[in-house]
């Protein structure tokens, strides 16, 4: 397996630390408000590593942190009356529910910035005592010219970074690269937390440092996120791990690209976002994860109505091949035939394509294409029918590699096993009016079943009956 690693800028081969265990740290949201489609592309594509991962055999250690103290936070209380940490609670609420819609798993720990406060200061107090950092009236820094790996990750040349660098009125820096570690309380009324440097509360990069090493160690295997935290969040992430244990902090690094809207990175400060509980008041949570796994995640989405009505229609072609094997199980003879057995032996190739291409850097995009392939042959091997054991072990393929991508595990609608009497005499009547060739009424009657959510599919075993959900 081949992952394109941020920190050399090229594909390598991935081996863990340890055998057949994975350590993995994804930065994870900011808990002020529902997060928008934008940054559900990260929750989904590593969710989506993981799930891989654990596909090949490996063992994945997954955490993903909640950021509940920031300023955002404590804006947002103010704006509705409500404490910091109920707001962060509210909001770390509707996470789950959303994340849940796109069948993003739990990760093995979600630490919370609030739970980890002792060992944050510690951290800190740690980078004091190395010469990394020191105190400035309350406030901590961290000496960003003194570690000299400063800007490998971002590429970023450190004498272009400091031209650039500004100290913010009531800063008192030694160096205006330097970045907050600890930031003193400004007011009674602010969220803080007793220090060595007096009340105040941490800054927003030494949580995510803390959170890695005190859950995954000093080291881990693949440290992901946005594109948009290669700068300054992950490279300060680096400085102060590295500084702080003396070992190398991710071996892999892998992030994301944007997903646009006219080509402008969506972002809640510029407006131009949809939140993920917006869009699932009309998009099943299942087209929106087809959404994004549509493209390679390392490249830009150009997010809109046209790629949410191609993702819609992928993600139906699927559910549709799901549901015609469920009904030749239910109708489908006995005993699989030597020509079965056959076509069922060359469709190993699609499973030996699909971990082709998402060994290659996850490359979810060839292996929907590859899940695609595999629709059609089994669609042209059934077309006049097949046996249930056929039809089970094809759907038990189609099943294996969608779980892997988290696509099918919900049925947007199902096969009708009772039928009210009502219903059942339209379908006769139908049945009636196409065998005296009245199609016209036969058509008449499969519009009025459509009205009240019932699909007739006419197949070589019958008539499927399916109940949009």
């Amino acid at each position: 397996m081949k992952i394109y690693n941020t920190l050399t800028r090229k594909k390598e081969e991935f081996v863990p630390i340890e055998e057949g265990k994975v350590r993995m740290y994804v930065c994870g949201p900011t808990v002020y408000n529902y997060f928008h489609i934008g940054n559900a592309r990260p929750f989904v594509v590593f969710d989506t590593m993981r799930k891989y991962l654990e596909y090949r055999g490996y063992k994945v250690k997954f955490v993903q942190n909640f950021t509940d103290v920031d300023d955002k936070i404590i804006n947002r209380a103010k704006e509705e009356g409500l404490s910091a940490g109920e707001v962060s609670e509210k909001y770390i609420a509707e996470y789950y529910k959303d994340a849940a819609a796109l069948n993003v798993k739990k990760a093995t720990v979600h630490p919370k910035v609030t739970e980890t406060m002792n060992d944050i200061i510690k951290f800190v107090q740690d980078l004091i005592d190395l010469g990394y950092a020191y105190e400035s009236e309350g406030d901590v820094y961290y000496r960003a010219r003194k570690f000299k790996g400063y800007g490998k990750l971002s590429g970023k040349n450190i004498d272009d970074l400091i031209s650039g660098a500004r100290i913010a009125v009531g800063e008192k820096k030694e160096d205006p690269l330097d970045f907050a570690l600890w930031k003193a309380r400004k007011e009674e009324s602010e969220i803080a937390w007793e220090s060595p440097w007096g009340m105040g509360r941490p800054g927003w990069h030494i949580e995510c440092s803390t959170m890695a090493k005190k859950y995954l160690g000093d080291t881990i295997d693949i440290h992901a996120g946005g594109q948009d935290l290669q700068f300054p969040h992950h490279e300060n992430e680096i400085a102060q791990s590295e500084a702080h244990s003396g070992k190398q902090f991710a071996n892999y690094w892998m992030h994301n690209g944007y997903i646009n809207i006219d080509g402008i990175k969506m972002s809640k400060s510029l407006g131009n976002f949809r939140t993920v509980r917006d869009l699932l008041s009309a998009y099943d949570g299942e087209v929106l994860r087809f959404l994004i796994l549509s493209g390679h995640y390392r490249g830009p989405i150009d997010f809109g109505e046209e790629i949410l009505t191609q993702s819609q229609n992928g993600l139906a072609r699927m559910r549709n091949a799901k549901s015609n094997l469920k009904h030749l199980i239910a109708t489908g003879s006995e005993n699989m035939t030597d020509a079965e057995k056959e076509i069922l032996a060359g469709f190993d190739k699609y499973r030996e394509k699909f971990i082709e291409v998402m060994d290659d850097d996850l490359n979810t995009a060839d292996a929907i294409s590859v899940v695609f392939e595999l629709i059609t042959a089994i669609n042209t091997a059934v077309k006049d029918g097949a046996t249930k054991e056929f039809a089970q072990k094809s759907l038990d393929l189609l099943m294996e590699l969608s779980t892997v991508l988290g696509l099918l595990q919900q049925d947007a609608s199902e096969e009708v096993t009772e039928i009210e009497p009502e219903i059942q005499a339209l379908i006769d009547e139908r049945q009636a009016a196409r065998k005296a060739k009245n199609f016209a009424r036969a058509d008449e009657i499969r519009d009025e079943l459509k009205a009240k959510g019932i699909t007739l599919k006419d197949t070589p075993q019958g008539v499927q009956i399916i109940r949009e959900a």
